[in-house]
């Protein structure tokens, strides 16, 4: 796979399909293939511009602070890198949290922004839960078996679980197959959720945006929708009913149809 040099970091990347660039943030911990479900539609549409953020997949996982404005820093010097225009950007989660910042600093850069099961500023709920996993992480000393252990079953529902349990045997596998970063910087990523807060620039954002939210989700609930909405002018909201944190994988359909019918709006 190819990698280039931005910002002081080798940043790894994958290309798939033709059409107006579309780049794909991934979520704590997971690599850029992380959107497959997602990427096998989108490239019908789009150039699939999928990457590893600092500090996972196979991209540069230096010591120092990691925080959600530093990756969006990362994401702008690739797009420059790679000699890239004015792109839609998505990103679930983490990913999410980064298209904040990214589209607020450098608006130039995105034409359209896709937020999915987003939160504007760390909470205590949230913080609580994601100590959970730091603490995990230390005991258990392989991130693999805390995203399958601690994570997944904040991602989704109990309904899952009981009525698919192959579907979540088969992402267990495709995370034991994943480059999973180790547990520094597992923990310099996290600390970056933790640390999360885009209140102050969310008025910045003036790409047309997408806000989704599963419906059962407790990580980053619709608890946090009118904040967005409030500072972010004239985005639009869907929520997925048979989710939780990780409509990409449990509503793969439904989550694709409708955020492609939003990308494929905000074409020029």
């Amino acid at each position: 796979m190819p990698a280039v040099e931005a910002n002081g970091i080798r940043i790894n990347y994958e290309i798939q399909g033709e059409g107006e660039p579309l780049v794909l943030i991934p979520y704590l911990a997971a690599d850029q293939a992380c959107y497959a479900f997602q990427v096998a539609e989108y490239a019908k549409h789009f150039t699939c511009y999928t990457v590893d953020l600092r500090g996972a997949g196979l991209s540069d996982k230096p010591e120092g602070d990691y925080s959600t404005e530093l990756f969006a820093d990362d994401v702008a010097a690739f797009m420059e890198a790679v000699g890239m225009g004015p792109a839609h950007i998505g990103g679930l989660s983490l990913g999410a949290a980064t298209g904040m910042w990214l589209a607020a600093k450098y608006p130039e850069r995105v034409r359209s922004l896709s937020l999915h099961s987003a939160w504007p500023k760390t909470d205590p709920f949230l913080r609580v839960v994601v100590d959970g996993w730091r603490t995990a992480a230390r005991a258990l000393g392989n991130v693999t078996d805390v995203m399958i252990e601690s994570i997944f079953p904040w991602c989704f529902t109990p309904e899952l679980y009981a009525t698919r349990p192959e579907h979540i045997d088969s992402l267990a596998d495709f995370v034991r197959g994943r480059p999973m970063p180790p547990v520094d910087a597992f923990m310099r990523q996290s600390s970056a959720v933790l640390d999360h807060d885009a209140t102050a620039v969310l008025t910045e954002i003036v790409a047309p945006t997408l806000i989704t939210f599963g419906r059962v989700d407790l990580l980053t609930s619709t608890r946090f929708a009118d904040s967005m909405t409030d500072a972010i002018k004239d985005a639009e909201v869907v929520v997925f009913d048979g989710s939780s944190h990780a409509p990409i994988y449990e509503q793969v359909e439904e989550f694709n149809e409708r955020t492609l019918a939003f990308l494929t709006e905000h074409r020029p």
